[in-house]
């Protein structure tokens, strides 16, 4: 009797690196639905906030009540839940991938790939919500959200914004998780002892300089878009690191 076999050619690198983004979109359900609905419970208790300060207020002085209700940092929740979204990914799915036999390359590529995916759609999601926000003047209370000054005057500044931001902090969970992955919480450890040596020396430096005045100025004569866009350094540095450091991790429990 002879037992034939069926042998799967090896896949490409295209497919590796697509395989590894599947990995990660896996389960949806703490990298979509989650935040989704996070998201839908925050803004639900701002319109309760909202209506009721309106409805306990003199009729005169619901214009400038109105005016406080157009700042809030309610939905920068999403980007800080992303960057722990991309730690907790990488801590566990690194082991599980370099046990199939994929590369270290290919994981990251992959990694970056899945995550830029989920910044493109997430961007998306909440410039549909800015324009919704505008189109009913703030839900009808006047309320903002989505649609506050940081993010922008019009849905390009704020796609490229909510975009630009959500590579920023995928990228620094990315970077952080790397660390975690190779040198445990001792990298970690150092990891923030050394940005908090960088954040109080270029501080210092610029007191002692008398240039945060200049420093102010930068962003200013930026804008906020430039200011973005100058996030996307920050965001490609962090990245490159991480791959470095990701590298030569070995995996262990």
């Amino acid at each position: 009797m002879t037992a034939i076999t069926t042998v799967r050619p090896p896949a490409s690198a295209l497919g590796r690196v697509l395989n590894v983004v599947k990995l990660h979109v896996t389960n949806p359900w703490n990298t979509i639905a989650v935040p989704w609905m996070i998201m839908g419970i925050i803004l639900l208790a701002n319109l309760a906030i909202w209506g009721i300060i309106l409805s306990a207020a003199a009729p005169a002085d619901r214009v400038s009540i109105r005016e406080g209700l157009a700042y809030s940092g309610g939905s920068t929740f999403i980007f800080v839940y992303m960057m722990v979204v991309a730690i907790q990914a990488i801590s566990v799915t690194f082991p599980f991938a370099l046990g199939f036999g994929v590369t270290r390359r290919d994981y990251y590529l992959g990694t970056a790939l899945a995550f830029t995916g989920l910044a493109a759609m997430f961007s998306i999601g909440l410039t549909i919500l800015a324009a919704i926000e505008d189109a009913t003047g703030g839900w009808g209370l006047g309320g903002r959200l989505f649609t506050t000054a940081y993010f922008g005057e019009n849905w390009i500044q704020r796609l490229f914004i909510y975009f630009a931001a959500f590579l920023f902090f995928f990228t620094i969970g990315m970077a952080a998780a790397s660390i975690w992955v190779r040198w445990k919480a001792n990298g970690i450890i150092a990891f923030f002892i050394g940005l908090g040596i960088v954040v109080i020396g270029g501080a210092a430096l610029l007191t002692y300089t008398n240039s945060w005045g200049g420093f102010g100025n930068f962003f200013a004569t930026a804008g906020l878009v430039g200011s973005f866009a100058w996030s996307l350094v920050i965001a490609a540095i962090a990245g490159i690191s991480g791959f470095f450091v990701l590298r030569k991790a070995t995996p262990k429990n």
